[in-house]
């Protein structure tokens, strides 16, 4: 038997972080446990909701947060909250499959326009790795807005 994988991030702001990757990866926030949210409900607003109503204290009401793949394939995402900053360049990163049909300078563009909406959302870009065939399709490699480094693929 498989083993599933839970993806997790240590974060300043989980929330906030959160929400950056959702947009990043089209990936949802998951209400509260026992709690049926109607279409279009904020599932954030719904949560804390649920934790004023289970008493916890506001100041640990952001000490974690997540993040579910719609469709059920993709892994859980989970942002806990550490005190201390990241200061070394993380081991493990994630590749955003973002054109992994397209090649050449088609596939470089579409790259591209997604880091420029990713910047655009708090993202920075480090560097633009150009095709080398056959070994290399071109990526750009990028930063989320706590300094943690993915792929654009």
């Amino acid at each position: 038997m498989s083993s599933t994988v839970q993806v997790t991030f240590d974060a300043r702001d989980p929330r906030a972080l959160s929400i950056f990757w959702k947009e990043v990866l089209g990936y949802v926030h998951p209400g509260p446990p026992g709690v049926e949210l109607p279409d279009g409900a904020d599932p954030l607003a719904a949560w804390d909701e649920f934790l004023e109503r289970s008493g916890v204290p506001e100041d640990q009401r952001n000490s974690a947060s997540a993040l579910e793949d719609p469709d059920g394939k993709g892994p859980r995402i989970f942002f806990q909250q550490v005190p201390e900053e990241k200061v070394a360049k993380n081991r493990v990163h994630l590749d955003v499959r973002t054109a992994p049909e397209l090649r050449g300078d088609e596939r470089m563009a579409a790259l591209e326009a997604r880091c420029d909406e990713l910047v655009g959302i708090g993202a920075s870009r480090l560097r633009r790795f150009e095709p080398e065939p056959p070994t290399s399709i071109g990526f750009i490699v990028m930063t989320d807005p706590e300094g943690n480094e993915f792929c654009l693929d």
